[in-house]
Formats: C-alpha cells, sequence, structure tokens
C-alpha cells in the first residue's frame, strides 16, 4: 500500500520544505481499511480509530516542523501514543499530491465539470515532477459560461459546505467561460491565473492586499472558499483508486476541520434597527 501511494505521490515531487510520506506503521503491515482526512487533528483520528482504519491517508502533514518530543502531554504527542497504540498507520500525500496528475487540483476542477484541463503553474523543467500534464493548479473551460455571481452560487453548493461559505472579488455580472482553480493557498499564483487567460480563478486563503491589487489590475475575477474545502475533494479520487486497486474498505472523514467556526453577514440597510 505504502509502494502504491509512493508510486502515485512520489516524495520527491514535494517541496523541499514538506514532510511526506510514511510518518507511522510498518510498510509491511496488512492493510483492510484505509481512512481519509484533510487534517491530522483529535477529532479524526477518534473517527479513524472508531472506524477500525488500520492506515490513515491525510493531506497535512502531522509533523511539518521538526520536534524533539512526541510526549504524550501535547495534542500532537498524544496522537501519536494513540495511533502506535492502535497499530494504525500514517501516511502524508502534501505539495506532492497537489502537483500530481491526478492531484488535488483535478478533483477541485472536477467538481466544476471543466474541461481542456492544463496546469495552471506547470512544474518546471528538469524538475522531478516535470511532464505529465503535473503542476500547481488547473484551467479549464466550464460546463457553460456563468456570471461570478451565479458561479459563486455554484461553487458554495458543489463544494463541501464551511461556515466560511465562498466569498468573490470582481464584477457581479462578469461572465466567466475559463476557470482557474488551486486547492489550497493560491494567493502566491494570482499571477498565473492573468497569464492563464482566465476569467476567475478559484482557490483559498487569499489575502487583503494581494488580492486588492489583482483586481485592481484588471486581473481574473476572484472566488475565495475555505481551505478544507478546496482540499477535501481529492480525498475521494485516493480512496476510489486504493479500493479498485487493492479491495481495500475505504472510508472518507466528511467532517469539518476548517478553523473558522462562526459566521455572521453584515446586516443589510432594512435590516440595521433605527437609532434611538
Amino acid at each position: 500500500m505504502v509502494a502504491e501511494l509512493d508510486r502515485r505521490y512520489p516524495p520527491a515531487w514535494a517541496e523541499e520544505w514538506d514532510r511526506v510520506g510514511l510518518v507511522l506503521g510498518e510498510p509491511t503491515d496488512p492493510v483492510r481499511r484505509v481512512y481519509g482526512t484533510v487534517d491530522v487533528v483529535p477529532e479524526t483520528v477518534a473517527e479513524a480509530l472508531a472506524a477500525g482504519a488500520d492506515l490513515i491517508v491525510a493531506h497535512h502533514p502531522l509533523l511539518l516542523r521538526g520536534v524533539s518530543s512526541v510526549a504524550p502531554t501535547t495534542w500532537k504527542g498524544r496522537i501519536v501514543h494513540d495511533l502506535i497504540r492502535a497499530g494504525v498507520a500514517l501516511y502524508v500525500a502534501h505539495t506532492n499530491a497537489d502537483i500530481a496528475a491526478p492531484g488535488v487540483s483535478d478533483a477541485l476542477a472536477a467538481r466544476f465539470g471543466l474541461t481542456g484541463l492544463r496546469p495552471l503553474q506547470p512544474s518546471a523543467p528538469g524538475s522531478a515532477s516535470a511532464g505529465g500534464g503535473r503542476g500547481i493548479g488547473r484551467v479549464g473551460e466550464l460546463p457553460a459560461p456563468l456570471t461570478l455571481a451565479a458561479l459563486t452560487e455554484r461553487a458554495a453548493a458543489v463544494l463541501p459546505a464551511t461556515v466560511w461559505g465562498v466569498r468573490a472579488g470582481g464584477d457581479p455580472a462578469r461572465i466567466v467561460r475559463t476557470l482557474a482553480v488551486s486547492g489550497g493557498s493560491g494567493d502566491g499564483f494570482l499571477a498565473a491565473a492573468t497569464a492563464a487567460g482566465a476569467d476567475a480563478f478559484l482557490t483559498s486563503d487569499l489575502r487583503h492586499h494581494p488580492a486588492g491589487e489583482h483586481l485592481a489590475a484588471g486581473g481574473p475575477a476572484l472566488l475565495d472558499a475555505a481551505h478544507w474545502a478546496t482540499e477535501r475533494p481529492w480525498l475521494d479520487d485516493v480512496a476510489a483508486h486504493l479500493r479498485a486497486g487493492f479491495g481495500v474498505e475505504t472510508v472518507v472523514s466528511d467532517l469539518d476541520t476548517d478553523p473558522w467556526t462562526v459566521h455572521a453577514a453584515a446586516p443589510t440597510t432594512d435590516d440595521k434597527e433605527p437609532r434611538p
């Protein structure tokens, strides 16, 4: 199982700073049930243990930065102890899954029915992941043109629901035919979306100044969804691949691990209470 995950998402494709691959567990142990999650947090680990998983496949690393202790007095240390005690392995595919084809952004593009897919930012020539349609993000054509307002509603409907929802920047009446998408944090690819000729770019974690300057310069409209929601679709692809190839049972978590849990829209003028 680990060998197949390494083949589909080679660790050499990951960014230098990333930490991917097998984190816990014996590579040769049998796997009957796989649990997929975006984040390895106490709630998803509890869900995996309750589901009887032998292997957790996660997108975000549990141990991204160096540590000097995994004592169970910390929540990450407690997770390490609980997984080892239960005999549950942990495997991470992060930036190597982001650029894979198919990868994180292919699954996101599929939610919108995009066709004619191409990388938003192709892997650099000569890099370990060069070629094969690999790279960050995807650009494709919508099945039918939509206004930005309608596309925003569509995004809220097809992506996993979160309190954050989906917000957009640009003219609500702008017609969108070509859509760029990138799962996870994407404001480092605003220039790439412009260069790709996209009418709109959907990603997450957009910051005020980069987004505002991008729009002021006439760039593609922007749609900002919750980070978790843009990466959760990929788990279905991983689960389907492992079921088909190995006959294992798969459980994909729908537990929303987005950190934002409360949302309040600003009241309209009619909703505001009159001043005394």
